[in-house]
């Protein structure tokens, strides 16, 4: 029985290793290429563990770490779907369920049932915990991006409307880091040209945006 259950699980660890071949459109810190979601999850844990205390209740930061450990394993077989692909979100939902079934269910049953329930709890953002690790994974991306000289963004022709839309739960989780990423990450980009405003600057108070969340 012991024997069965280790292998489960030495298979799924084999498994996935895979993320470490799925590519993001975010670029790491050097620009020279685009990080991928075993790179991400890393790094989004690390902040996790050292920005808690700017929860904006408390958080079991283990639970949060795992979320966040976990949370784009569906991503081997569904693949990475960019913040700004209109078309991919579409079904996006669907073809991470089914990713979750297969995935998770590599596992031993008990250990397969709590990491897909974490999994579910991440996606719905309604404990405290899936809302700071949404806001890490909100603002890692923005942090590479301000580092990069917003390369990513100029690539997709991303503009400041679509950042504020696809960040307007971000504070939920913590108004401090949301402040901090708007501040240092979001506005100098608009006002150096990086990040496009085509509202011809309406939005690009950070006052103006928190008031509306």
């Amino acid at each position: 029985m012991e024997k069965n259950r280790l292998k489960k699980l030495f298979d799924f660890f084999l498994e996935i290793d895979q993320e470490k071949f799925i590519g993001r459109q975010t670029y790491l810190s050097g620009a020279l290429r685009k990080e991928n979601d075993a790179e991400h999850a890393w790094h989004m844990a690390i902040m996790a563990i050292l920005l808690s205390d700017y929860s904006n209740e408390p958080i079991d930061v283990l639970k949060t770490v795992t979320m966040l450990l976990i949370h784009d394993l569906v991503e081997i077989d569904a693949g990475d779907t960019y913040a700004y692909d209109e078309e991919g979100k579409k079904t996006k939902r669907t073809r991470e369920v089914a990713a979750a079934e297969r995935i998770f269910g590599l596992l031993p049953e008990d250990q397969g049932r709590r990491l897909r329930a974490l999994w579910d709890e991440f996606e719905e953002e309604a404990s405290a915990e899936a809302k700071f690790a949404h806001t890490m994974d909100h603002i890692q991306p923005l942090m590479l991006n301000a580092a990069t000289e917003g390369k990513s963004w100029a690539e997709h022709n991303v503009q400041l409307s679509q950042v504020l839309e696809r960040n307007q739960h971000t504070a939920e989780g913590s108004n401090v880091l949301w402040e901090y990423a708007y501040e240092n990450f979001i506005r100098p980009n608009v006002e150096n040209g990086r990040l496009a405003d085509s509202s011809g600057g309406q939005q690009s108070s950070g006052k103006q945006h928190r008031d509306g969340e």
